[in-house]
């Protein structure tokens, strides 16, 4: 029986999103396979007449705003018109009250039986996995919400793409003096812009990749660096000025910073020996691999580390646009294999990482069925669906099974996409 969509069932489970946690990260409305999550500027909803309970939206949600639920008579359900006004979630409904449109037996069956799909569908069907890296440290999370942010000051901000062009990224680095606020590399921070939205409401929480390794961007101090790109126009490329984005790029050394989290628990690296990495990335999504490589560079300079193999096919429309450029030609290269994809170079033909990727088949493909190679994707979700196709290609071209070898990277953890 579809749990919320049964027309038998007067009393529901209702998927609900805590609306004071959540931050907006658009992960869980870009997985839902029925289309039931919608949001405005200012929520994120669940629409109770579409939503079957699938699940697959539980597990990738960063900040667990997802995982809320509220027993609810059918006819008293919360409209997404409704939850779009809220700040915070509702109160649970009287038992007496529920107790009007269903019995307590079949009220507690219909609990039991959502707490086994969430529990069955813990996997989700993404292609990527949920399941961190076997030697991966255990992350910590969620260390401090809306209500009780960390205050960070700002200790750099340096532009790393071109001056005098119109996309603009910078280098933020936030210090955290003597507060405790661990991170590892793969997660990611929320930063609370301040003033008032139209709604004369607080701005929430936008969501950066951390860019630093896990002793800090300065090697052993209490901060951490974020790759963040101006923002001045939408989707659409209608002229916008982004909230967080402008703020952040503007920031100067000895500004403070308000920060919540830190997030995710699956993006992680693994620190087994010999173990390989290949990254792909476009953009700002180069941030986690920024602070994946220099963790390895780190380890390699102490000799403390056996590392196996480090791989990046790094995405930008040209090279003047690709964050970190410069620092990137000056790693050696018996440490890290590079490979550029540039899509809007003059006088070149458009080439894209997965196409990077099909030329590097014959390396690559020895790498997707090793246990001892984890693949990181990180970028605009567009690019999502030509690195997976690549992958493929290059599997079955080495006459290996897909389905066999696609299977392995998202059980074993090897397989991990944020795609925004």
């Amino acid at each position: 029986m579809d749990l919320a969509t049964s027309s038998t069932a007067s009393v529901i489970k209702q998927h609900l999103i805590d609306p004071e946690i959540c931050i907006r990260c658009n992960t869980c409305e870009a997985i839902c396979p029925v289309g039931a999550i919608t949001h405005d500027s200012r929520n994120y909803v669940v629409d109770a007449t579409k939503c079957n309970l699938c699940m697959d939206c539980i597990s990738p949600c960063p900040t667990g705003s997802i995982d809320n639920w509220r027993m609810m008579p059918r006819v008293m359900a919360y409209s997404p018109e409704v939850q779009l006004t809220w700040d915070d979630l509702p109160p649970e409904l009287p038992s007496d009250e529920l107790a009007k449109y269903g019995s307590a037996d079949a009220i507690q069956s219909l609990s039991e039986d959502v707490v086994l799909a969430s529990a069955i569908s813990s996997a989700g069907s993404s292609a990527g996995s949920q399941a961190a890296p076997w030697s991966a440290l255990k992350p910590q999370t969620n260390l401090h919400g809306p209500k009780t942010p960390i205050t960070a000051t700002v200790t750099g901000n340096l532009r790393v793409t071109e001056v005098g062009k119109d996309y603009d990224t910078h280098h933020v680095v936030l210090d955290f003096g003597n507060q405790s606020f661990p991170v590892l590399e793969g997660q990611s921070i929320g930063v609370l812009p301040p003033g008032l939205d139209s709604d004369g409401k607080p701005h929430h929480a936008r969501q950066y990749s951390i860019a630093s390794p896990r002793n800090g961007e300065r090697p052993d101090f209490n901060n951490l660096s974020l790759t963040i790109k101006r923002v001045l126009e939408d989707h659409d490329g209608k002229p916008v000025r982004g909230v967080a984005s402008n703020f952040m790029c503007d920031l100067k050394v000895g500004d403070s910073v308000q920060v919540i989290g830190p997030f995710g628990t699956s993006f992680l690296i693994p620190n087994h020996p010999k173990s390989n990495i290949v990254m792909i990335c476009t953009g700002t999504g180069s941030a986690p691999m920024r602070g994946m490589t220099e963790w390895r560079r780190r380890e390699r300079q102490k000799g403390t580390f056996e590392g196996g193999k480090l791989m990046l096919f790094f995405g930008a429309r040209s090279k003047e646009e690709l964050p970190y450029f410069g620092p990137l030609k000056n790693l050696p290269n018996d440490f890290i294999d590079i490979n550029f994809a540039f899509s809007r170079t003059e006088g070149q033909p458009k080439r894209y990482v997965q196409d990077a990727m099909r030329e590097r088949a014959a390396d690559l493909a020895p790498m997707l069925a090793d246990a001892n190679t984890y693949f990181y994707v990180c970028g605009l979700k567009s690019m999502e669906e030509g690195v997976l196709s690549a992958m493929r290609h290059i599997v079955e071209s080495a006459g290996l099974s897909w389905d066999t070898v696609g299977a392995a990277l998202k059980n074993e953890g090897r397989l991990h996409l944020e795609t925004y």
